[in-house]
This record gives C-alpha cells, sequence and structure tokens, in this order.
C-alpha cells in the first residue's frame, strides 16, 4: 500500500460524500431561499418557519433519493473492498 493508492481513496471518499450529499444540500438551500423570500414579503418573522419545512423537505427528499445514494455507496464500498484484497492477501 503505497501513498498514492491512500491519496486516491481519501480523494473518493470525499468526492463520495459530496455526491450523496450534495442533492439533499441543493433542496435545503432552494427551500430556505423559498422560505426566506416568503419571510421577507410578508414580514413574518417566526423562527420555526425557516426550520421546519428545510426538515419535512430534506426527509421527503431522502425517503426519494435513498436507493440512488445506497447504491452508489454500495459501489463505493464494493470498490474499496475489493482494492483492499490486493494488499492484504
Amino acid at each position: 500500500m503505497n501513498a498514492e493508492f491512500v491519496i486516491d481513496v481519501a480523494e473518493k471518499g470525499i468526492y463520495m460524500v459530496l455526491i450523496i450529499a450534495g442533492p439533499l444540500m441543493v433542496i435545503a438551500l432552494v427551500v430556505g431561499l423559498l422560505v426566506s423570500i416568503f419571510q421577507a414579503t410578508t414580514q413574518i418573522q417566526e423562527q420555526t418557519l425557516a426550520f421546519v419545512p428545510k426538515i419535512v423537505a430534506v426527509l421527503l427528499g431522502l425517503i426519494l433519493l435513498a436507493p440512488w445514494m445506497l447504491s452508489h455507496l454500495l459501489s463505493y464500498a464494493n470498490e474499496i473492498f475489493g482494492n483492499l484484497n490486493r494488499f492484504v492477501g
């Protein structure tokens, strides 16, 4: 196991985290922006109005995107365990 392999695994790991978490972050960003625009236009300054819609939207996004996220995560795990066999055995 050399440094190049470790750097490659770390790079792919960071990329995988961004790919898996990215859609949920975008959903939270869009819903937060819409709620902020709604609060600015109506001048409602309720704190729970900022959090509850984001939580619900991210939960719905997680339910809808879970199979896609799991398939990406499993393919990454299979790749890592496949590479591990070369160095252990």
